[in-house]
């Protein structure tokens, strides 16, 4: 099977990406790893790592529903977990797109909340047990 290996994204200014994806992706269990002038990585031990890039062109921000990126959804243990990381979020600058709630149009045990940074990249926190165990 197929595994992510890495994950890039560019934002628009390295050092306010750092201050909103850190606080998040140490919370998902990620450590800090390599940086220079145009990137910034985290790893999560030596599997997938997610890499925060900036360039010297402006390209403004990303637009949801426009083609491309959508949203990345981590899988939380529980739906506190959802809460916890939905307010990790919101302290380090992201905006809530919508909050923790169940979402019943998915299935009767999908509990999520969307968050957006300051380049409109969004994330979800989800929590979506098997059937035997809800």
């Amino acid at each position: 099977m197929a595994l992510l290996d890495h994950l890039g994204i560019t934002v628009d200014d390295l050092e306010r990406g750092r201050a909103q994806f850190h606080p998040v992706l140490t919370a998902l269990g990620y450590r800090s790893g390599g940086e220079d002038d145009h990137s910034i990585s985290w790893n999560n031990g030596d599997e997938t790592e997610i890499i925060l890039y900036t360039w010297d062109e402006d390209s403004g921000p990303h637009r949801h529903g426009r083609v491309g990126w959508q949203h990345l959804a981590w899988a939380m243990d529980t739906r506190e977990e959802v809460d916890r990381l939905h307010a990790v979020a919101l302290d380090a600058g992201w905006t809530a797109v919508r909050e923790p709630k169940e979402y019943p149009r998915y299935s009767d045990r999908y509990y999520a909340s969307f968050v957006e940074d300051a380049d409109g990249i969004r994330i979800e926190f989800m929590y979506n047990p098997p059937r035997e165990q809800a």
